[in-house]
């Protein structure tokens, strides 16, 4: 797996300035590489059966923090400012989170690594002789504050957890969470806190079957390697899907609903962790997948008709105003609402200023060139299916479950 220094293919210093904010075309977008997207009304989405309405993890501090991350500048503010202009925030029940203690995060990180991370953090030391050893560095620079971040974004994944837990809620959100990255002791591709294992292992207090779903363009290498299977009982314990530069919505929906059949009905979950980073999302710079809003909603939509005490986070997404209409689209996807394809006129503050943010016309189609699924091979890109019933192999037994026929099932879906 490329590091992510090597997927943008460019230094720091060779980045050029980033257009956010797509132009307004006619019924398209022209986005800041030339490709246009064309503009298309939503399916209807189909109610998610749940009658209490789902909590979303806000509070104006968390935001800003949030905004401080610097590969993802201001993109918490862009994310709510838009779920905020279609009244979305005022059909669920907002939950401010807490911070995370050392405890809390040692559930799951080394205390070596939450304490060097906590010194440098304070001191502003990104040079540190030993923070190479820990990952912090090009991708996770060591910045004043960074502790405070990942304990914000842990605390709030935690929180959502909790309120699952409590029965406030069935479904709870988190967009600025799923940093599925970062290890035990080392910070990795822009993850300095494992939140998606804080909030499975938060889960364990009352389910004991957790189903983990990553559908983020990336494998989360910090939930298990991509080779992983399981062991003994737990074989098959972890499933990784091969998915192929340029897939587009219909055979990405084929797939993960025909894996995703065959996992609920061997597994029989009793709540799940879904990350639905939108670095998949057609115009990312990462320019790897084909997707749009609608197919990863579609997704989305499958395993909320389990109606399962649900977690749901955010994760990669890197053309930042795309990232925003993508969750507000998925956002109107749980609440089971259309959303309307005139925009609501709101700002969001961008670099201390204030900038009109163009909002999402739902579904949106790139004209770009796709290839096709082919047999999985080294390097590949990765969709991520975990069980997660005993933690997920850091302080906990593995799982004793088995998925006869699994590995049938996805050579019949590779071919």
């Amino acid at each position: 797996m490329l590091n992510r220094e090597h997927r943008w293919g460019r230094t720091e210093e060779q980045e050029p300035e980033p257009r956010l904010y797509p132009q307004t075309v006619g019924s398209g977008l022209w986005l800041r590489d030339g490709r246009k997207w064309e503009m298309e009304m939503p399916e209807e989405p189909a109610d998610s059966g749940h009658s209490l309405p789902p909590v979303y993890i806000y509070s104006p501090e968390y935001v800003s923090i949030c905004d401080s991350l610097v590969k993802i500048p201001k993109r918490a503010s862009m994310v709510h400012s838009l779920i905020e202009a279609y009244a979305l925030h005022k059909q669920m029940r907002i939950v401010k989170p807490k911070v995370a203690s050392m405890e809390d995060m040692a559930t799951f990180h080394t205390d070596a690594y939450l304490q060097h991370l906590q010194k440098v953090s304070q001191e502003g030391d990104e040079d540190h002789p030993d923070s190479i050893e820990y990952g912090l560095g090009y991708d996770c620079p060591a910045t004043e504050g960074i502790f405070d971040y990942a304990a914000a974004v842990g605390g709030a994944t935690i929180t959502a957890a909790q309120c699952l837990i409590d029965g406030k809620c069935k479904i709870a959100i988190n967009w600025s969470g799923g940093w599925h990255h970062a290890k035990k002791d080392e910070a990795s591709g822009f993850c300095y806190l494992n939140d998606a294992v804080l909030g499975i292992l938060r889960l364990r207090r009352k389910f004991d079957r957790i189903l983990y779903v990553d559908l983020d363009l990336h494998h989360g290498d910090g939930t298990g390697d991509m080779s992983d299977v399981g062991l003994g009982k737990g074989r098959y314990y972890s499933v990784n899907v091969p998915i192929q530069d340029g897939i587009q919505d219909e055979k990405y929906y084929h797939i993960c609903e025909s894996v995703l059949k065959e996992v609920y009905q061997a597994f029989n979950p009793k709540a799940v962790v879904l990350q639905l980073g939108a670095d998949t999302i057609a115009g990312d710079p990462m320019c790897s997948f084909n997707m749009t809003p609608v197919g990863i909603g579609k997704c989305l939509k499958y395993v909320l008709e389990w109606q399962l005490a649900t977690l749901i986070l955010g994760g990669g997404g890197y053309n930042l105003a795309n990232t925003a209409r993508c969750w507000t689209y998925l956002t109107g996807v749980i609440l089971g609402k259309t959303l309307s394809s005139e925009i609501p006129d709101h700002e969001v503050p961008v670099d201390g200023s204030k900038a009109q943010m163009v909002a999402p016309r739902g579904a949106v189609s790139a004209t770009v060139p796709v290839t096709s699924l082919v047999t999985p091979c080294p390097g590949g890109r990765f969709v991520l299916l975990r069980f997660a019933c005993s933690g997920l192999g850091c302080r906990l037994s593995p799982v004793s479950v088995n998925v006869p026929g699994l590995d049938l099932l996805l050579r019949r879906s590779l071919s």
